[in-house]
């Protein structure tokens, strides 16, 4: 692997990662509670090493071959960067003096996870509150995907990046160039932003709260800006509007981009959105019928609060109106298994994501079929494209890798003395990216009580989720590393 090229890349991002500093810093000057002098720090570490392996390690010869390896390398190690250098703000200021809790709240943050271990978020200023949305909203679609349509201009080749960052079972490409991908997959999802701002204010939202909340719906990161969510609104319309928008962001941004296009028939033939928006519906039906059961709430509301915490925990975004914990068995039990299936593959959700639940569920259908009809010949479809067996086993090592990280992290939290709930769901909800768990993870609470080691674990749960495994177990092969 060419060092030099990969160091290059890297500082290039973590110059441009010090550059979106500039926006809570205008945020802190604006409200100056006393948090600039972080970002100032902050920013001046970032450009300062970004620029010397710049210009250290800039190559001499016009653009840049990237090799499989050297992609997955850039793309796990830019993240850890991202959330390496995103981690100064909160040591520089001194809300986060830790570096365990400092990086956790990162990484949190840029794997779109929203586990967080700061109590009373309502106390903090205005510019660390905009910089842990602004993380949620640049790693919601990739700070490697940002970097894709920048670094051609620096005559950087991006395909291996994108191969890497986006390792879903099927390829969509917008338009046939990657950086034009990129482009205008970062459009849309800034027009959907936009939108969501502006009937955040339309609900009585302040400007400063309808821009945190857009920025962390569309990522479905789930930061708030108050310990209490989206329930500090008491506001059924804002419940609605946000409800709707990690709906939106939960479905592959490609089915965005054909709506925008007019072209509704890859909409409605998309197997995929059906098996994600009837695993919603069926989950809200069968939840809401619950809590009326078990009259947990005298006031009612019983749709409105099952829709909002299915859809939120089904696109792993992590915002709550209800402390979930206090439900029933059964309630619970769905938004657990909703944790392991996330959005759809190409949105900015985590967990397993709905496409390959759709393609395993295909795939198990054909083995039953083929033991009833030994000698009849059939393929794993995916609309009318043949799903090939080497794709299907891709799928299963995935769906393999997912849970046994999921259980031996479990194994490792309750070795350091957490309850078997606790540990088991702050795995899942760390691995899908979701955020708040049941026990003592639950939404009233944080994870600040885990220790340190714990944090250090579910950090990796959370970057090895946000990569699709594979991007990151890869990096832990001795195979990988040698020539």
């Amino acid at each position: 692997m060419n060092t030099k090229n990969i160091l290059y890349i890297l500082g290039t991002l973590v110059f441009f990662l010090g550059l979106t500093m500039l926006l809570p810093l205008s945020c802190s000057l604006y409200y100056g509670e006393g948090d600039a002098a972080a970002f100032l720090y902050s920013i001046a570490v970032a450009l300062c090493i970004g620029a010397l392996f710049y210009f250290l390690f800039k190559p001499v010869n016009g653009t840049i071959g990237l090799t499989h390896k050297e992609g997955f390398l850039i793309v796990a190690t830019g993240w850890f960067l991202a959330a390496l250098f995103g981690a100064f703000p909160y040591m520089f200021h001194g809300v986060l003096p830790h570096f365990s809790d400092a990086f956790f709240e990162s990484i949190s943050g840029f794997t779109t996870t929203g586990a967080t271990v700061i109590p009373n978020i309502g106390d903090l200023p205005h510019g660390i509150l905009l910089w842990r949305s602004l993380t949620q909203w640049l790693g919601g679609m990739g700070i490697i995907i940002l970097s894709i349509a920048i670094l051609p201009l620096l005559g950087v080749g991006g395909m291996q990046l994108y191969k890497a960052e986006l390792p879903s079972p099927v390829k969509d490409k917008i338009t046939p160039r990657i950086a034009e991908t990129a482009r205008t997959l970062w459009i849309v999802y800034i027009i959907i932003s936009i939108v969501e701002f502006i009937m955040l204010l339309t609900g009585g939202m302040d400007v400063f709260n309808a821009l945190c909340h857009s920025f962390t719906t569309m990522a479905t990161g789930g930061f708030s800006t108050g310990d209490a969510s989206i329930a500090q609104f008491h506001s059924a319309y804002i419940d609605g509007v946000i409800t709707f928008f990690m709906l939106v962001a939960g479905i592959n941004f490609t089915l965005h981009y054909s709506l925008i296009m007019g072209n509704f028939r890859a909409i409605l033939s998309n197997s995929e959105l059906r098996l994600y928006l009837g695993i919603i519906l069926t989950a809200v039906i069968i939840i809401t019928i619950n809590l009326k059961q078990n009259a947990v709430y005298e006031t009612g509301g019983y749709f409105r609060y099952a829709s909002f915490q299915v859809v939120s925990i089904i696109t792993t975004t992590g915002f709550t109106t209800a402390n979930f914990d206090n439900w029933p068995s059964l309630s619970k039990m769905i938004l657990l298994v909703l944790m392991f299936v996330g959005g759809s593959a190409g949105s900015t959700g985590g967990g397993i994501k709905c496409l390959r639940i759709l393609l395993i569920l295909k795939h198990s259908y054909q083995e039953l079929y083929r033991l009833v009809h030994p000698h009849a010949v059939t393929a794993v479809k995916l609309g009318k494209r043949i799903v090939y067996p080497e794709t299907m086993a891709s799928i299963w090592g995935f769906f393999l890798l997912y849970l046994t990280m999921t259980i031996v992290a479990s194994i490792i939290l309750t070795l350091l003395g957490l309850d078997m709930m606790t540990a088991f769901s702050s795995v899942a909800a760390t691995i899908g990216n979701v955020g708040p768990g049941f026990g003592a993870v639950n939404p009233s609470a944080t994870y600040s009580e885990i220790p340190c080691l714990g944090k250090w674990v579910l950090s990796f749960c959370m970057l090895a989720g946000r990569l699709e495994i594979y991007t990151v177990i890869i990096l832990l092969i001795p195979e990988f590393w040698k020539k």
